[in-house]
């Protein structure tokens, strides 16, 4: 695996109740207004693994070792998630010292964003320089990576759908809502 991130924040021009407009984008998500609260500031990402691990899987297939290429394949698939919550972490921490909250990630494809809204996530924070793609039908190559927006503003709203608190490492931010159950890896 070769893990890479990119990140932009992003000032915000203006937000409504199911849209968000940084950098001359604006992302229509819904009920983003209501989630996060009033956030000041966006920051893009976008996390990848690599590809080797998804030639490794291919190559597994082509060779009928299934159980071990789908195995495989599953590690990968925690290995992004893993990166992309070491991603948010910083980002949290970036936040917290410039005395900002900051609320928990989304993508496109969940929490109601519609998956077309990657094109305008790329635009914020272009993928290229972690070796990230995206095509027409908005799928990222390679395969094992995620892309996530997180808002921030003194007073941004933080757990809105799921206690981030609950799993991050930070144990005294001055925001924490939940003890921490456990951290991520570093």
């Amino acid at each position: 695996m070769a893990p890479r991130a990119v990140v932009s924040w992003l000032r915000v021009d203006a937000r409504g109740a199911h849209t968000l407009e940084a950098g001359g984008q604006v992302l229509a998500i819904p009920a983003t207004g209501e989630r996060w609260g009033e956030v000041e500031h966006v920051a893009a990402a976008v996390c990848t693994i690599g590809d080797a691990l998804e030639r490794r899987v291919a190559t597994l297939w082509e060779a009928r070792e299934l159980p071990l290429a789908s195995m495989l394949d599953s590690v990968g698939s925690g290995a992004v998630e893993s990166l992309a919550e070491y991603v948010n972490d910083v980002l949290c921490s970036q936040g917290l010292a410039a005395g900002l909250r900051v609320t928990n990630r989304i993508s496109p494809g969940y929490a109601d964003w519609d998956v077309a809204e990657q094109r305008a996530l790329f635009r914020l924070c272009p993928g290229a320089p972690a070796g990230v793609t995206l095509n027409d039908a908005c799928f990222m190559t390679p395969g094992k990576s995620i892309s996530l927006l997180v808002g921030a503003g003194a007073r941004a709203r933080v757990d809105h759908y799921f206690s981030q608190c609950a799993r991050c490492w930070m144990r005294d931010c001055a925001y924490r809502r939940a003890p921490a159950r456990h951290t991520v890896g570093r």
